[in-house]
């Protein structure tokens, strides 16, 4: 038995995910498929957004750092629906070309600082929180805080949300991503 789950409008939606789902078509001129599926329930498209603009607003990240996290999670994760729509936004966030196509290949990134933040991700994703004191160490010896640790937490919450929901329920790519479209290249920490 196949289950298939609906992708909202702002037609379709409960109440409580409409005005969310009306400012990001206002914004983005679409609302974009994974938008459609939390929809469904509210409090998955209230925490994915909430999360998302504390991510953005409120960590010290800079955009590509921001883009670093949240790409790092998605290829580890094996999301090729999230790969694909944060090389968008990593594009449009002004991230370079190499930084994203590196995330994007599981390759090392050319920035000592950078690499860095996405080597502990990937070590905090794979390990499940249980990284070794060294890569603790190695991580804020790169010039990354304490609060970063906890920011990469709050990030991947924001990414369980996306990455789990894509898988669980195969949503679809939307047009505007189908050219970033990914195949998974996870790589484990070394």
């Amino acid at each position: 038995m196949s289950t298939t789950f609906t992708i909202h409008t702002s037609e379709t939606a409960p109440a409580g995910s409409k005005p969310i789902l009306e400012a990001t078509q206002a914004g983005l001129g679409f609302v974009p498929n994974l938008f459609g599926v939390f929809a469904e329930a509210p409090a998955a498209l209230i925490a994915y957004k909430q999360l998302g603009d504390l991510v953005d607003t409120q960590t010290s990240f800079d955009a590509t750092e921001r883009q670093v996290v949240l790409m790092t999670i998605n290829v580890e994760n094996d999301c090729g629906y999230c790969v694909a729509a944060h090389t968008a936004i990593a594009s449009k966030q002004g991230v370079p070309d190499e930084v994203i196509a590196a995330l994007r290949e599981g390759r090392p990134i050319g920035d000592a600082k950078l690499e860095a933040l996405s080597v502990f991700t990937r070590s905090v994703v794979q390990k499940q929180g249980r990284v070794s004191q060294d890569e603790l160490t190695a991580f804020l010896a790169a010039g990354y805080s304490q609060a970063a640790v906890l920011e990469v937490v709050v990030a991947l919450s924001m990414k369980v949300l996306s990455n789990y929901t894509n898988q669980l329920v195969a949503t679809p790519l939307d047009d505007a991503f189908a050219p970033l479209a990914w195949e998974g290249t996870a790589q484990p920490v070394s």
